[in-house]
């Protein structure tokens, strides 16, 4: 299959602009069958601005899906010395332990190195998410950043029936995610623009229109959404019309400890983003809210606890006020 002209200025954007890779680099490329093309567009756009590069897919190193580290797969990535590592792969069952243990070892090598996560990438999400300005999300990101670190409370509401109140630590830490990864030790998703934090408590009910993790490739867009309800930062209920998927995420939260603790709540900042993809990658990414239910990102986060899991929920058209003042209603940011 051909690369097409806008997923390669997809690929181009990502590697070139979020992630400045220049001829000084060594990139480090892992990606799957399913989603190869991309990790090609990746390799050859990297190649364009004379780095080192090398593309490994993660059906060469043991079936899938992949429930623990396989041999060999840690020290082939470490004996070519990366100083940008990008992970383009489809999300799979029972792998996200996986995908934490990568970054986890790469921290505790020391590495300093640039890192864009695409888990579940897909064609549509290049020509689309990945080429928006990023300059432009970077700045209002930052611009969120700074009024929400300040935040005591957060409330809001959707067109669905969400209606939540979060209350925030100045001890938490927001985390702008800006999708301009340029020093040693960056970090972020692709496609970008969030700002996320783990809450001190959450109340309220959430209608989410996409579930995340494993969820987003198999479901997509729901064709009913699940109704989350939350009391003192646990999931106590869920509700759906689809029984089946009711049933599989309940036991999906309480399948560890802190499965259903309420671990992240961010505000999406792309707005480059208008409609929903059903990929969770992008569209966590839209103007609005998402929540995700276990591991909350200690090391970005200070949060002191830690889950194996972690989900994310999107309510959709939703309109967020910070202790009382509004920023955004029915989807838009309605501040000057």
């Amino acid at each position: 299959m051909l690369i097409d002209l806008a997923l390669r200025e997809g690929a181009q954007i990502a590697t070139q602009t979020c992630m400045n890779i220049n001829a000084k680099d060594r990139v480090y490329i892992i990606t799957d069958e399913k989603t190869h093309l991309i990790g090609q567009a990746l390799k050859e756009e990297s190649l364009a601005t004379g780095a080192k590069v090398k593309l490994i897919k993660l059906e060469d190193f043991h079936a899938r899906p992949l429930l623990e580290m396989p041999i060999g797969f840690m020290d082939a990535l470490f004996k070519f010395d990366p100083t940008v590592t990008l992970f383009a792969a489809d999300a799979q069952k029972g792998e996200l332990a996986f995908r934490m243990q990568i970054t986890m070892q790469m921290f505790k090598k020391g590495m300093k190195y640039r890192h864009g996560h695409l888990v579940s990438i897909t064609p549509q999400l290049m020509r689309e998410g990945m080429r928006a300005d990023y300059n432009k999300i970077h700045d209002l990101t930052m611009r969120v950043y700074e009024m929400v670190k300040k935040a005591q409370t957060i409330t809001f509401t959707s067109l669905k029936g969400s209606n939540v109140t979060a209350q925030f630590s100045p001890k938490l830490k927001w985390v702008p995610c800006h999708g301009l990864y340029h020093s040693p030790g960056d970090w972020g998703n692709l496609p970008e623009g969030e700002v996320f934090t783990c809450p001190q408590n959450i109340n309220g009910i959430i209608v989410a229109d996409i579930l995340g993790d494993y969820f987003s490739p198999k479901y997509g867009v729901l064709d009913t959404p699940v109704t989350f309800e939350v009391k003192d930062g646990w999931v106590k209920k869920i509700s759906c019309d689809n029984k089946e998927i009711e049933k599989e995420v309940w036991a999906y939260l309480n399948s560890n400890e802190n499965g259903a603790r309420v671990g992240e709540f961010a505000i999406g900042t792309n707005t480059a983003l208008t409609k929903l993809s059903g990929v969770l990658l992008q569209d966590e990414k839209i103007p609005g809210i998402h929540i995700a239910f276990g591991d909350p990102g200690g090391r970005a986060t200070g949060a002191d606890w830690s889950a194996s899991t972690h989900v994310d929920v999107i309510p959709t058209d939703c309109t967020i006020a910070l202790d009382g003042v509004e920023i955004m209603r029915d989807g838009e940011f309605v501040f000057e």
